[in-house]
């Protein structure tokens, strides 16, 4: 979304500045009057910062993309006592399945883990996080790798971000200590290498 506007952004300065120093532009679309060219201007670099202030640091990476999987699951969570000495649901672990093109690559697990059909695995640590697209949603996450194991896939991975994510999020009171709840939950991983 937020690259979109940027588009636009750009898109609308190169009209503008093409049009207003009389040169044959591309698209003939109507001249923006220089009031309306800078309130969308405005308008588009509020919501561009405001996008990276809300998801930036989790979308940027520090290599190139090798590899994205669909995560389908659930997160899981137990009843014990919080700080206060309140029963509630408090996260445990993640357990989903890995997918690309329809077809089982791999899992996500306790760790935060993944592993590979290939056998290699990696260890995260949460780096950064922003909230879901709702309350119901997990928060959308940028992990470094800890920790590699095996060759294949994963191997020279050393960033995860954890995008477009659905369901997950559990609360409440709970009654009995120990007790589990498991909340479905689906997200996109998108691997980078150093």
């Amino acid at each position: 979304m937020y690259d979109s506007l940027l588009e636009t952004a750009l898109l609308e300065t190169s009209r503008h500045s093409c049009q207003t120093a009389n040169q044959s532009c591309v698209e003939s679309e109507p001249v923006p009057s220089d009031r309306t060219f800078l309130v969308r201007q405005i308008v588009a670099t509020i919501a561009l910062v405001l996008g990276v202030l809300a998801v930036g640091t989790v979308r940027a990476a520090p290599g190139p993309q090798t590899l994205n999987v669909e995560a389908t699951g659930v997160q899981i969570y137990d009843c014990r006592a919080d700080a206060a000495g309140q029963l509630s649901w408090q996260f445990r672990e993640p357990l989903a399945t890995l997918t690309q093109g329809g077809k089982t690559v791999g899992r996500h697990f306790a760790g935060p883990s993944w592993q590979m059909a290939d056998g290699s695995a990696i260890v995260g640590k949460v780096s950064s996080q922003s909230p879901g697209a709702t309350s119901r949603d997990i928060a959308l996450l940028k992990l470094d790798v800890l920790n590699h194991s095996g060759a294949g896939l994963l191997s020279k991975v050393v960033s995860v971000e954890r995008l477009d994510t659905r369901g997950g999020v559990y609360a409440g009171a709970c009654e009995h200590a120990g007790d589990l709840h498991v909340e479905p939950y689906s997200a996109l991983y998108r691997f980078f290498s150093g």
